[in-house]
Parts: C-alpha cells; structure tokens; sequence
C-alpha cells in the first residue's frame, strides 16, 4: 500500500514535468491518439467515483493524466475529488501528506494546462489551508499561496478565503513567528479592503444576509488581528492619528482607525467620530448613522445626532430598523422638549411606539396641568393608559391606572364614567373617563 501510495505522488510529479502540452482553457473535449484507451479509462475511474471507491480510479485517473493532460476542464474537478476524498480519510499522517501533495499538484496541473488561475488558485488555498495550514513545513507555503491568490483576485477573492487567510496568517505568527506587526498589518489592510467592497456589493444588489454573513466574518478577523497585534486605541492616537490628521479624507485609513478603535472600546474618542463621519460620506450605512447618531446625543449635539437619525430612517432595510429609528428620533425629539413631533416619530414605529407615546403623556401631567382641577389634570394618565394598552404592556397599563382620576374628582365636576372629554394641552386626545377604583 505504501507503494502505491508514493507512486501516486511520483506519477503525478513526473506528469507534471512531462505533461505540459500547448496552453488551451479544456473546455471542449480534446481526445488523445489512442481514444480507445482514454474512453475505457474515463469510464473506469468514473464508475470507481461513482461507487465511492477512490483508490481504484487513481490508475486509470493517472492514464488520462499523463496521456491527456487537457482532455476537459473535468478531469482535473474528478481528480482534486479523489485526492481530497482519500486525503479526508487517511490516517496515517505520512501516506496522508502524499495524498495532500498530489492534490496540490493536481491544481498547479490544472494552471498550466487549461488556465483560469484566479479560479484554480483560490479553489487550491481553500484545501491547502484546510490540509497544510497547521504543518508546520508547509504553514509559510499555504500563506505564500493566499499573498498570490489575493495578488491575482483583486476583490474577487471566494469568499472562503477571507476568514481562513487571517487564520493562515495567524498560524504562520504563531508556529513560526515568521511574520513582524507591519506585514500582518498589511495583509489584514489588504483582505479588509476586500471584504468591505464584498459588503458594499451585497448592500448594493439588497442582499442583506449576504451583508450580515460578510459583517460576521469581518468581526471574526478584526478579533484574531487583536490577538496578534496590539491595536489598542493608544496605539491608534500614536501612530494613526497623526496620519489622519495630514490626510482627513484617507478612507483607508479612516476604515482602520475606526475598526481598531470599535475593537478597543473607545468610540467615544472624538477621532472615532472623525474616521466614521469618513466612512459614513463614502458609504452610508444604517448602523454607523445610529452609532454616531447616539454618540453625538451624549455629547450634547442634538442636532447632528438628530439629522443622523433621520437619516438611518431612510436607510434602513429592514422593517426593524425602521422602528428603531424612528424611535431613536422620538427620543432626541423627547430630548429637547418638542414633545409633538417626537409622537409622531413614535407613531411610525408600530407597536413599541406605543408604549413611548405612553411614556411622553405619563411625563406630562405638569405640561398639561392646570390646577383647578384634579380630575381634568390627571385626563393625562388615561391617554397613556390608552397607548399602553394599544402596546400590550400591562404593567405601564397599571402604573396609569392607578394615576386616573377618583369617583370624588368626577364627582366634584359633575363629571361620569364612560363620558368623553379632550386634553387642552398638547397631548389633544379625546379620552373616555375612568375612575382608579374604590377609595
């Protein structure tokens, strides 16, 4: 077995010096001068495929190698499933590692007879990272393959290998310690810019699980960059801020500061504003308006936070978010005292607009009082009795409850229960008077 095992290797490596026929793309059928033999070996090892019995198609795979190295675009997409399905099986590590081998090869083969390399090279990283990327002879080749790859994709990188190249570069930092803090810092630049012209896309062409999907794996490699570099937010006033300064509209760099400092806790710095109003120009985006916009509100600019609100509210994508800005600019309204137009903010947000209309009347009672009496003041709790209620919440529905008015109150008005009477004051709802009960 051992043999056969290290011949497999041995054939495919002399194939591969060998073999190298004039450059064609293999996708129409080219047969070999003696068809016959080529057409009994494609059935052969297709029928072994077929039945799950990959060892006995690696012979007359190996035929078709050697004899007819650009036949189709799928002898090479029928020998990488070999490899890989006898590599996933194989448990010694030695006769496993030359399985590996010859399913790299079979991908430099496939290159140099039918092309396609930006396809072929990052298909090859996928594995490589998957069978190579913790052996430690060959951890600095499978990063050397993914700088190619990325060198090669532009942006058009699979999207398998944005995580597992941060997770290459974290193995060759930590196994071999192979890598400074500029050259991560440079590769991590490199596979973020990609990934943020992959979200833009996805937001481009309303494909939000795509942008959720695209997000997670940003976050996953800003966490293992952290690992391995200290960018803290100190480190981002020492030595990024500076640079920033020179060149305020470096999107580039307003992208990394933003990135470090959010990772480092520190977005309330005024140069975490600064980087995000950046971004925000080139690419608005939801979460970032609602971010700024709660940040600007504790700082005390109520209306750039205002206008940011606002603003998420016609970005939003989804029914939820919608709500939650139309919430969120209720509340600065609320904020500010311009009780009115906070309602309606509130009123656009569904049910959970409700119970902050509740919450608005609740807080009202001095605005709307007039101190003659209590029974016409407290008309306030009923309306926000009335909100909860449209709001499900049983619970503020007590709390108002409990602020109506008494049956003395009514009585002293010659007021009765089930009467409708309007709220002078801003509040302007027709309510039915109700009692809090006995007393």
């Amino acid at each position: 077995m051992k043999k056969k095992l290290k011949s497999s290797l041995l054939g495919i490596t002399f194939i591969l010096l060998t073999a190298i026929t004039g450059f064609s793309q293999c996708k129409e059928v080219v047969w070999p001068e003696n068809k016959a033999k080529a057409e009994e070996s494609v059935a052969l090892y297709g029928d072994a495929m077929k039945q799950q019995n990959w060892r006995a198609a690696v012979p007359p795979f190996q035929w078709m190698l050697k004899n007819a190295p650009n036949w189709n675009t799928k002898l090479y997409i029928d020998g990488t499933d070999i490899y890989n399905k006898l590599a996933s099986v194989e448990k010694d590590p030695k006769k496993k590692q030359v399985l590996v081998d010859s399913l790299m090869m079979l991908y430099d083969m496939r290159v140099t007879n039918c092309g396609d390399e930006v396809n072929v090279l990052n298909r090859k990283a996928i594995y490589a990272a998957v069978y190579n990327g913790q052996n430690k002879d060959k951890t600095a080749e499978v990063l050397a393959l993914y700088d190619k790859v990325y060198a090669i994709s532009g942006n058009n990188v699979l999207d398998n290998n944005l995580l597992s190249y941060m997770q290459v570069i974290q193995l060759n930092a930590v196994l071999l310690k192979n890598l400074s803090d500029d050259q991560i810092l440079e590769r991590y630049d490199k596979l973020s810019g990609v990934v943020d012209v992959k979200i833009k896309k996805a937001q481009a062409e309303n494909k939000q699980a795509d942008v959720e999907r695209l997000k997670a794996t940003k976050s996953s490699v800003d966490d293992i960059l952290i690992k391995l570099v200290k960018v803290d937010c100190d480190f981002v006033k020492k030595n990024l801020e500076p640079k920033f300064k020179q060149n305020p509209s470096d999107i580039a760099l307003a992208k990394k500061i933003f990135q470090f400092m959010t990772t480092g806790g520190c977005i309330e710095d005024p140069l975490w504003l600064q980087a995000a109003e950046v971004l925000h120009k080139d690419s608005p985006d939801y979460g970032l308006a609602i971010n700024m916009a709660k940040i600007y509100a504790k700082n005390g600019n109520m209306e750039k936070a205002e206008a940011l609100a606002t603003e998420a509210v016609t970005i939003a994508s989804t029914p939820e978010q919608k709500e939650n800005s139309n919430i969120l600019v209720g509340d600065l309204l609320a904020q500010k005292g311009s009780k009115s137009a906070a309602r309606e903010a509130y009123r656009k947000a569904g049910k959970i607009g409700f119970e902050k209309i509740g919450d608005l009347y609740m807080g009202s009672f001095k605005d709307c009082a007039k101190g003659s009496s209590l029974a016409e003041d407290r008309l306030v709790y009923i309306a926000a009795y009335d909100m909860y209620a449209k709001a499900g919440d049983q619970s503020k529905m007590n709390q108002a409850r409990g602020q109506f008015p008494s049956v003395t109150e009514l009585f002293e008005l010659n007021w009765k229960e089930g009467d409708t009477k309007s709220i002078s004051c801003w509040v302007g709802e027709t309510v039915v008077l109700r009692t809090r009960g006995k007393e």
